[in-house]
Protein backbone atom coordinates (compact mmCIF):
# COMPACT_ATOMS: atom_id res chain seq x y z
CA UNK A 1 0.00 0.00 0.00
CA UNK A 2 3.17 2.13 0.79
CA UNK A 3 4.30 1.83 -2.72
CA UNK A 4 0.87 2.57 -4.41
CA UNK A 5 0.95 5.80 -2.39
CA UNK A 6 4.41 7.02 -3.51
CA UNK A 7 3.54 6.09 -7.37
CA UNK A 8 0.33 8.41 -7.36
CA UNK A 9 1.86 10.68 -5.44
CA UNK A 10 4.72 11.00 -8.23
CA UNK A 11 1.67 11.01 -11.06
CA UNK A 12 -0.10 13.51 -9.32
CA UNK A 13 3.17 16.03 -9.40
CA UNK A 14 3.70 14.82 -12.81
CA UNK A 15 0.79 16.26 -14.02
CA UNK A 16 0.13 18.84 -11.69
CA UNK A 17 3.44 20.42 -12.19
CA UNK A 18 3.32 20.99 -16.20
CA UNK A 19 0.05 22.60 -15.62
CA UNK A 20 0.95 25.38 -12.87
CA UNK A 21 3.93 25.69 -15.08
CA UNK A 22 1.73 26.84 -17.68
CA UNK A 23 -0.06 29.28 -15.36
CA UNK A 24 3.50 30.87 -15.82
CA UNK A 25 4.13 31.16 -19.31
CA UNK A 26 2.50 33.74 -21.68
CA UNK A 27 0.57 32.27 -24.36
CA UNK A 28 1.40 34.58 -27.24
CA UNK A 29 4.89 32.81 -29.21
CA UNK A 30 6.51 34.84 -31.94
CA UNK A 31 9.33 32.84 -34.59
CA UNK A 32 11.11 34.55 -36.75
CA UNK A 33 14.39 33.32 -39.27
CA UNK A 34 15.83 34.94 -41.62
CA UNK A 35 18.44 34.01 -44.88
CA UNK A 36 19.97 36.07 -47.49
CA UNK A 37 19.60 34.97 -50.90
CA UNK A 38 21.11 35.98 -54.07
CA UNK A 39 18.64 37.14 -56.24
CA UNK A 40 16.73 40.38 -56.95
CA UNK A 41 13.75 40.92 -54.41
CA UNK A 42 11.54 40.98 -57.57
CA UNK A 43 12.28 37.51 -58.32
CA UNK A 44 11.90 35.71 -54.95
CA UNK A 45 8.62 38.10 -54.46
CA UNK A 46 7.46 36.58 -57.42
CA UNK A 47 8.38 32.93 -56.08
CA UNK A 48 7.29 33.29 -52.86
CA UNK A 49 3.77 34.41 -53.48
CA UNK A 50 3.08 31.61 -54.76
CA UNK A 51 1.67 29.18 -52.17
CA UNK A 52 2.45 25.97 -53.86
CA UNK A 53 5.83 26.86 -54.72
CA UNK A 54 6.27 25.86 -51.16
CA UNK A 55 5.61 21.60 -52.32
CA UNK A 56 9.74 22.70 -53.48
CA UNK A 57 10.65 24.57 -49.92
CA UNK A 58 8.41 24.32 -47.26
CA UNK A 59 9.84 21.65 -44.65
CA UNK A 60 5.60 21.36 -43.07
CA UNK A 61 4.74 20.60 -46.93
CA UNK A 62 7.53 18.35 -47.29
CA UNK A 63 6.50 16.17 -44.45
CA UNK A 64 3.88 14.06 -46.69
CA UNK A 65 4.60 13.65 -49.83
CA UNK A 66 1.18 12.29 -50.55
CA UNK A 67 -1.05 14.57 -48.48
CA UNK A 68 -3.84 15.94 -50.06
CA UNK A 69 -4.25 19.24 -51.42
CA UNK A 70 -7.39 21.67 -52.47
CA UNK A 71 -6.67 24.93 -53.94
CA UNK A 72 -9.27 27.88 -54.08
CA UNK A 73 -8.89 31.26 -55.58
CA UNK A 74 -5.76 32.74 -58.11
CA UNK A 75 -2.33 31.85 -56.59
CA UNK A 76 -0.66 34.24 -55.80
CA UNK A 77 -3.42 36.73 -55.28
CA UNK A 78 -5.00 38.00 -51.70
CA UNK A 79 -8.09 35.41 -50.84
CA UNK A 80 -5.88 32.09 -52.59
CA UNK A 81 -6.30 29.41 -49.97
CA UNK A 82 -3.76 26.11 -49.98
CA UNK A 83 -5.68 23.71 -47.59
CA UNK A 84 -4.23 20.44 -46.84
CA UNK A 85 -4.84 16.99 -45.35
CA UNK A 86 -1.89 15.08 -44.76
CA UNK A 87 -0.44 12.44 -42.46
CA UNK A 88 -0.10 12.67 -38.37
CA UNK A 89 2.83 14.82 -38.75
CA UNK A 90 1.61 17.14 -41.53
CA UNK A 91 -1.87 17.47 -40.24
CA UNK A 92 -4.64 18.91 -41.46
CA UNK A 93 -5.58 22.83 -41.95
CA UNK A 94 -5.37 25.48 -44.66
CA UNK A 95 -3.42 29.06 -45.13
CA UNK A 96 -4.30 32.16 -46.71
CA UNK A 97 -3.27 34.78 -48.43
CA UNK A 98 -4.16 37.58 -46.66
CA UNK A 99 -1.51 40.71 -47.60
CA UNK A 100 0.55 41.25 -50.20
CA UNK A 101 3.37 44.19 -51.06
CA UNK A 102 5.15 44.27 -54.00
CA UNK A 103 8.79 42.85 -53.72
CA UNK A 104 8.32 43.54 -49.61
CA UNK A 105 5.92 40.96 -48.09
CA UNK A 106 3.70 37.69 -48.57
CA UNK A 107 1.51 37.56 -45.42
CA UNK A 108 -0.38 34.44 -44.81
CA UNK A 109 -2.55 33.20 -42.01
CA UNK A 110 -2.34 29.55 -41.46
CA UNK A 111 -5.75 27.82 -39.78
CA UNK A 112 -4.51 24.59 -37.58
CA UNK A 113 -7.16 21.84 -37.53
CA UNK A 114 -5.46 18.64 -36.73
CA UNK A 115 -3.57 17.70 -34.40
CA UNK A 116 -4.75 20.85 -32.64
CA UNK A 117 -6.57 23.44 -33.75
CA UNK A 118 -5.12 27.15 -34.06
CA UNK A 119 -4.78 30.35 -35.84
CA UNK A 120 -1.12 31.63 -36.96
CA UNK A 121 0.25 35.14 -38.82
CA UNK A 122 3.27 33.60 -40.92
CA UNK A 123 4.62 36.42 -43.04
CA UNK A 124 7.46 36.37 -44.90
CA UNK A 125 9.05 39.51 -45.65
CA UNK A 126 11.49 40.76 -48.41
CA UNK A 127 14.04 43.27 -48.01
CA UNK A 128 16.44 44.54 -51.21
CA UNK A 129 20.02 44.14 -49.67
CA UNK A 130 21.72 45.57 -53.35
CA UNK A 131 19.90 44.75 -56.94
CA UNK A 132 21.00 41.28 -56.81
CA UNK A 133 20.21 40.42 -52.80
CA UNK A 134 17.54 39.63 -50.64
CA UNK A 135 16.88 39.31 -47.10
CA UNK A 136 14.10 37.01 -46.24
CA UNK A 137 12.72 36.88 -43.24
CA UNK A 138 9.75 34.16 -42.42
CA UNK A 139 7.88 34.11 -39.06
CA UNK A 140 5.08 32.75 -37.29
CA UNK A 141 3.20 34.33 -34.57
CA UNK A 142 0.15 33.22 -32.93
CA UNK A 143 -1.26 32.47 -29.22
CA UNK A 144 -1.94 29.18 -27.44
CA UNK A 145 -4.82 28.95 -24.73
CA UNK A 146 -3.86 27.38 -21.44
CA UNK A 147 -3.21 24.43 -20.86
CA UNK A 148 -1.02 24.58 -24.52
CA UNK A 149 0.43 27.40 -24.07
CA UNK A 150 3.39 24.92 -22.07
CA UNK A 151 4.77 24.75 -25.19
CA UNK A 152 5.64 28.19 -26.12
CA UNK A 153 8.66 27.60 -23.86
CA UNK A 154 9.89 25.05 -26.77
CA UNK A 155 8.17 26.55 -29.92
CA UNK A 156 11.10 28.99 -30.76
CA UNK A 157 13.47 26.39 -30.88
CA UNK A 158 11.09 23.75 -32.57
CA UNK A 159 9.29 25.91 -35.41
CA UNK A 160 12.44 27.92 -35.42
CA UNK A 161 14.57 24.83 -36.97
CA UNK A 162 11.84 23.86 -39.53
CA UNK A 163 11.77 27.66 -40.76
CA UNK A 164 15.82 27.57 -40.58
CA UNK A 165 15.36 24.77 -42.80
CA UNK A 166 12.62 25.81 -45.25
CA UNK A 167 14.74 29.02 -45.68
CA UNK A 168 17.96 27.30 -46.64
CA UNK A 169 15.88 24.72 -49.32
CA UNK A 170 14.39 28.20 -50.72
CA UNK A 171 17.79 29.90 -50.98
CA UNK A 172 18.95 26.86 -52.82
CA UNK A 173 16.10 26.39 -55.21
CA UNK A 174 16.23 29.92 -56.32
CA UNK A 175 20.33 30.45 -56.16
CA UNK A 176 20.17 27.74 -58.47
Amino acid sequence: MKILKKILTVLIILVALPLLLALFVKKDYQVQRAITINRPSSEVYNYVKLLKNQDHYSKWVRMDPAMKKDFRGTDGTVGFVYAWEGNKDAGKGEQEIIALEEDKLVDVEVRFVEPFAGVAQAPIGLEALSPAQTRVTWGMEGSSDYPMNIMNLFIDNMLGRDIDSSLLMLKELLEK
